[in-house]
């Protein structure tokens, strides 16, 4: 029963981490803030979702579901990484800052045509 209602639990906030992603996709102004909204919130929300999955199987059923393991790994993995190559070849390619953004910390390092750090 503790089980049952914690993977609930566990479920309904990972809901409400992915509904809360969805409204920052729609109302964040520029690609770099809405890269932030579908990869961390989104990220932890599914992460909660399937948490809570796996703790149901194992609580109600007593298996240990190995393909809820390799989903978690794998997004864990997965979703920042694009993120973060979503959000440097959006910059690549020129796409400006929103307005009310205060700090561009690879301005510097593109005016001088230094090479950025990660990029070979």
């Amino acid at each position: 029963m503790t089980g049952e209602l914690i993977s609930s639990i566990l479920v309904l906030i990972g809901a409400i981490f992915c509904a809360l992603s969805a409204f920052g996709l729609v109302r964040l102004p520029d690609v770099y803030l809405r890269s932030h909204a579908a990869t961390k919130s989104a990220t932890l929300g599914v992460l909660c979702v399937l948490g809570g999955g796996f703790l149901y199987f194992w609580v109600v059923d007593g298996t240990v579901s190995f393909k809820l393991l390799l989903a978690i790994v794998f997004v864990f993995i997965t979703s920042p990484v694009a993120g973060h190559l979503n959000g440097r070849s959006a910059y690549r390619s020129g796409i400006p800052l929103w307005e009310g953004s205060v700090q561009d910390d690879l301005k510097p390092l593109v005016d001088k045509g230094q090479e950025i750090p990660g990029e070979e």
